[in-house]
């Protein structure tokens, strides 16, 4: 019996050899399994989501809702939305209280449909309640209150009774209140608009311009312009224009509705380009060519100083700078990062904008402009080097979405050269 057992001890370590074999091979092809499955997914497809988590938010007053997220086993982190939203909103000056959808749309828009993302002082809310009704469509719109007791009251008793004047107001438009003792933080404002937008696509507009032919309608039912949209890399522009003698700007009612009607007032040199004498605001349009266009075409001769109203797709692109304070390179600052990130600019042949006179702050838009000047200078080179790096570093360069950093940049002094670089 002894000789027996020990005669059966290789046989035992045999199949015990071929046990740890077989559960090896298991084991690998798992793994490598796993692996590739991950890296066909993409970055994030091995990530799997938290177990049972969610956002629950309650309610408070004036931005003091608490957001909490949950887990299987009760809540495991908090915070209030006033504090997320100073995170979001970090580069504006604070303390600055942000407040979404003080009065909300009661009419949920569409996915695919455009949004006016525009901005407005309690002195624009007669030409707001003009745009709302003449546009009938989603608006998402910055009100700025000072933080004083006694203006901030009067500004929404009147926001009130604009508001609740206006079934369209109820129906289609969202307003979020920005509350501090800062003016003029446009680029901060423009942001919280469209961050609280509810469609795919959004329109950056100066409240002062009057729609003049309705541009959301032939977008939406064209095939072609919406696949460019969808894929992100195109912002449509409509052209700008306004009344030589500022007088005719007054009242909209007597603005032409189609081009056939526009070229002859332009020939009798009655309109112009938007601020003509400031041709690198709007002349990378090309007027010239749009008043011979019948089909999209491409804004080629692009200038850092070029501010079209545009419409693009809300995810996925960059933010405005909210470092802009003031008047001036605050718009065209969000326009040429957009440009830089990968996205051509396209101009519609048949639609077109007109402003509506109002006078403006000449003495503080100059002091103004000086200092944004300044800051433009340096936010240029800064997001160039910042959109060339990341375009090395993903394996984007030589790839036709970093086509308009090559060709922008390449005008900065030194830009070249530090190129050589990033991709050592």
């Amino acid at each position: 019996m002894r000789a027996e057992a020990i005669q059966s001890f290789p046989k035992i370590f045999k199949y015990l050899f071929l046990l740890y074999l077989a559960c090896s091979i298991l084991y690998t092809a798992h793994h490598f399994y796993s692996v590739f499955i991950s890296s066909d997914g993409g970055a994030n497809a091995g990530i799997q989501p938290r177990d049972g988590s969610g956002l629950d938010i309650q309610a408070g007053d004036w931005g003091k809702d608490r957001l909490s997220w949950k887990a299987a086993n009760g809540v495991f982190d908090h915070m209030t939305e006033e504090f997320f939203l100073s995170k979001v909103f970090s580069e504006a000056f604070q303390p600055s209280k942000v407040i979404p959808y003080y009065f909300k749309a009661e009419k949920t828009p569409k996915a695919e449909d455009i949004t006016i993302t525009t901005l407005i002082t309690s002195n624009r809310f007669e030409v707001f309640d003009r745009l709302v009704t003449h546009y009938q469509g989603p608006i998402s719109v910055t009100i700025h209150v000072t933080d004083n007791t006694e203006t901030r009251d009067e500004l929404l008793d009147n926001l009130h009774a604009l508001y609740h004047g206006n079934k369209y107001m109820k129906e289609f438009v969202d307003v979020h209140l920005v509350v501090d003792t800062f003016d003029r933080q446009f680029n901060m404002w423009r942001n919280v608009a469209r961050f609280f937008s509810r469609t795919d696509y959004v329109m950056m507009l100066d409240v002062d311009f009057y729609l003049c032919t309705n541009f959301r309608e032939k977008i939406l039912n064209n095939e072609m312009i919406m696949s460019k949209l969808r894929a992100g890399n195109t912002a449509l522009v409509v052209p700008a224009f306004e009344y030589i003698d500022l007088a005719e700007g007054m009242d909209a009612r007597t603005f032409p509705t189609k081009k056939s009607d526009l070229v002859p007032l332009v020939d009798e040199k009655r309109l112009d380009m938007f601020h003509a004498s400031w041709w690198r605001g709007h002349g990378s349009t090309n007027y010239t060519k749009y008043y011979e266009a019948k089909n999209l075409y491409k804004v080629v001769d692009y200038n850092f100083s070029y501010e079209p109203y545009i419409i693009f797709k809300k995810d996925g692109s960059p933010w405005c700078d909210e470092r802009f304070i003031g008047y001036g390179a605050n718009k065209a600052a969000c326009l040429y990062e957009l440009y830089l990130s990968g996205v051509d600019y396209w101009v519609l042949p048949d639609d077109f904008l007109i402003h509506q006179t109002h006078p403006y702050l000449e003495e503080t838009r100059k002091q103004e402009r000086k200092y944004n000047k300044k800051l433009y200078d340096h936010f240029r080179e800064e997001v160039c080097f910042r959109y060339a790096r990341a375009f090395v570093a993903s394996g984007e360069w030589n790839m036709p979405k970093a086509d308009n950093v090559r060709k922008e940049c390449s005008k900065i002094r030194g830009f070249k050269q530090a190129i050589k670089h990033f991709d050592h």
